[in-house]
Parts: C-alpha cells; sequence; structure tokens
C-alpha cells in the first residue's frame, strides 16, 4: 500500500484547519448577534382624517339662563316657598321678607284712597248740580225774572264747584299713586321666579336675616335658579387656535360623568376677549351646542366636558395611527425582520391619525411601539401582535 506523500498530508490539515475556524466564526456569529426587539406594528390604510383643537382646560355645562337672586332690601326670612330641587313657574313666589309695617302703610293708603273717591263722588255731584243752576239762572235772565247778577252768580258757582270736583280728582290720582309705591315698596321684599327653571340653592332659613349685595361686595345669593332645559359647554381654547375657530364648526363633546361616549354638537359662540387666568395659559372661551339634547337624557349644570373642534375633514386619504411618527416625520417599516426608517410628508393631522403624502403605501406596517428600547433603524424585530386596523 502507497503511503500519502508529505504535501498531501500538509493539504489535508490545511483543509482541517480552515473548516474548524469556519465552524467557530459561525458559531460567534451565531451566539453574537443582537436579539430580536418585540414591537408593536399597524398597517398603512386608507381613512379618514380630521384637522381638530381641543380645550386646554376641562370646559363645564352651563345652563342658558342661570340666576342668583337676592331681595332688593334686606329682612327676616318670613316665608320660603320653596326648596331645593322645586321646579318653579315663571312669577312663583319664591321667599318673603317679614314686612308687615309695609303692609300697614298700604291698608292706610288704600283706606286714604278709598275716602278721596267719596269725596270726589260729592264734589262732582254738587258741581253738576251748580252747572244746573247756572243754567236756569240762564233762562230765567233771558225771560227777564231775574238780573244778570243773579246769573252770574250762579255761573260762579257752577265754576267753583267743577273747580273742587276737579281738585278732588287730582287728589284720587295722587291717593293711587301712594298705593302704588307701597306696593313696590312691598315688591322689594318678595323674590319671585324670573323664568321658570329649577331652584339650586337656597342660602338662609326661615327667621334668619337675609342681606343682598352691596355693590363690590360678593354676598351669597338668596336662591340660585337654573333653566336647565336649555344646556351648552363653555370651554377654553389657546389663544393661538381662536382665529381658526367659526360659529357652526361641528364639534364632538365628551363628559366626564358619561365616559366612552361622543355627543355631537356646534360652536355657537366665541368669546371676544381672551381670559388670562393664568398669565402663561391665555385663553379664548367658546360656548358649544348640543345637536340632539334630548337623546343625551339627564345632565347636571357643572359636569366637566371636553370639545375637539373639527376644523378639516378629508375622507379615504392614506394614513396612519400618530403613535407611529417620531421626530421630524420619521417613521419605522417594517421591512422582512428588520426596520428601515422612512422620512414621511404629511398633511392633516390630530392625535390619532395623519395623512401621508409621500413616503408610505397602503398596507405597509408601521411601528407604533418607538419608545420601546432597542428600537431603531437596523434593529432585527419580531411582531409583537397582528396588525390593528385603524377604525
Amino acid at each position: 500500500m502507497k503511503l500519502p506523500s508529505r504535501s498531501q498530508r500538509w493539504w489535508r490539515r490545511g483543509l482541517l484547519l480552515l473548516a474548524m475556524i469556519a465552524a467557530l466564526a459561525a458559531a460567534v456569529s451565531w451566539f453574537g448577534r443582537s436579539k430580536p426587539v418585540a414591537v408593536v406594528v399597524a398597517e398603512v390604510t386608507r381613512g379618514r382624517v380630521e384637522s381638530t383643537v381641543a380645550n386646554t382646560r376641562a370646559g363645564s355645562i352651563e345652563a342658558c339662563q342661570r340666576t342668583r337672586l337676592s331681595t332688593i332690601s334686606g329682612g327676616r326670612i318670613e316665608l320660603l316657598a320653596v326648596k331645593e330641587g322645586d321646579r318653579v313657574k315663571k312669577g312663583q313666589l319664591l321667599m318673603k321678607l317679614w314686612n308687615d309695617d309695609q303692609q300697614a302703610q298700604q291698608a292706610l293708603a288704600q283706606a286714604q284712597l278709598e275716602t278721596t273717591r267719596r269725596r270726589v263722588a260729592e264734589a262732582c255731584t254738587m258741581a253738576d248740580a251748580a252747572e244746573r243752576e247756572a243754567r236756569r239762572q240762564t233762562t230765567l235772565r233771558e225771560q227777564g225774572f231775574v238780573s244778570s247778577a243773579r246769573e252770574d252768580a250762579a255761573r260762579s258757582e257752577a265754576d267753583a264747584r267743577r273747580g273742587s270736583c276737579a281738585a278732588a280728582q287730582a287728589d284720587v290720582r295722587q291717593a293711587q299713586a301712594r298705593v302704588e309705591v307701597t306696593r313696590v315698596e312691598q315688591s322689594r321684599t318678595l323674590l319671585r321666579a324670573p323664568f321658570a327653571g329649577t331652584v339650586a340653592k337656597i342660602v338662609g332659613e326661615v327667621g334668619e336675616y337675609s342681606t343682598p349685595s352691596p355693590p363690590g361686595v360678593p354676598t351669597p345669593p338668596a336662591i340660585d335658579l337654573i333653566d336647565d332645559t336649555c344646556l351648552y359647554v363653555k370651554a377654553p381654547l389657546d389663544e393661538v387656535d381662536a382665529p381658526r375657530i367659526r360659529p357652526g364648526q361641528v364639534v364632538r363633546i365628551s363628559i366626564d360623568a358619561l365616559p366612552r361616549q361622543s355627543f355631537p354638537g356646534r360652536v355657537k359662540r366665541i368669546a371676544p376677549f381672551v381670559s388670562a387666568i393664568e398669565k402663561q395659559a391665555r385663553t379664548v372661551d367658546i360656548d358649544v351646542s348640543f345637536d340632539q339634547r334630548e337623546a343625551i337624557g339627564a345632565l347636571l349644570v357643572g359636569y366637566s366636558a371636553d370639545v375637539e373642534v373639527v376644523l378639516e375633514v378629508r375622507e379615504q386619504v392614506l394614513r396612519v395611527p400618530a403613535a407611529a411618527l417620531g421626530e421630524g416625520n420619521r417613521a419605522l417599516v417594517v421591512e422582512g425582520d428588520r426596520l428601515v426608517e422612512r422620512r414621511l410628508k404629511t398633511g392633516l393631522a390630530n392625535w390619532e391619525h395623519a395623512e401621508v403624502l409621500e413616503g408610505l403605501a397602503a398596507g405597509e406596517r408601521v411601528v407604533t411601539s418607538l419608545e420601546r428600547e432597542g428600537v431603531k433603524p437596523g434593529a432585527r424585530v419580531t411582531v409583537e401582535a397582528a396588525p390593528a386596523r385603524a377604525r
């Protein structure tokens, strides 16, 4: 048997060494490669995209009519005709202060009026009689039975009686005015509902002293009356958004007390001034009306509410979730098992979706979990969940 030559033995050893080195390199490459990053992705689809603005601080539900009532004059509460929560009609008596002295003044004025009216009847009856006598004296003078002096005396008496009648009638009007003054004085101690509504709060009890609010001094009202049949939302928007708001724009209203619901509405009014409650947070208040108030059910004045004003809408446009956009309108697209960075050109956008004008195609998958560690261009990834389609 012929033995291999020395060169052949070296050749075989070299091949074996190369195979061992290749295997070692493959093992190092396999164990040293990066671990895939789990990501959440969303599919690029077509749909509706809106440009919207929302309130900066919580708004609130307000009543179209709400008044905090106090009597014009102060006094001791004699009667509370309602209680909190009662529904009242326009003109209904709510509260009465002690006013016996004013009632006595009115009774006196009414009695004086009756006396004056009787005097009118007496004075005017005598004036009519004197007028008839003057005409009779004129007839007799024309027939030559009495002198002109007698006729003149009768005419003067008739004129005087007529003057007394007119003076008595003036006294009646004065007495009527005095009665009206006492009635007005009594009305200062009565509190009546200026409109139909619900009594929200009553300050004071029978026997306590009720004090009206002097100018510049905030005193709690005696009765807080609300017309809860007409409600709207008042919400503050950032001053930079105010120029884009117009009456009639569509609004979505969400109420904290009614979670996971949205109610349609429209901008009714924009405040003509900027509120500076906080110097670094200047806002403009807007009033928003409900489109279908009766379908919502019972609402309480004071509920906190948020509004989202729809500025512009585009239908069936290419869109991605807003969570997929990074700084500079960059997005990470899953290609195979790697992430590739794309720079996008976007259009309309809100907190939920952004319109894609350039940079993506329908059906591509973009990463929405950009905040996770290791999510960067070139990273190996595994999709954590099936792509969720946008609503």
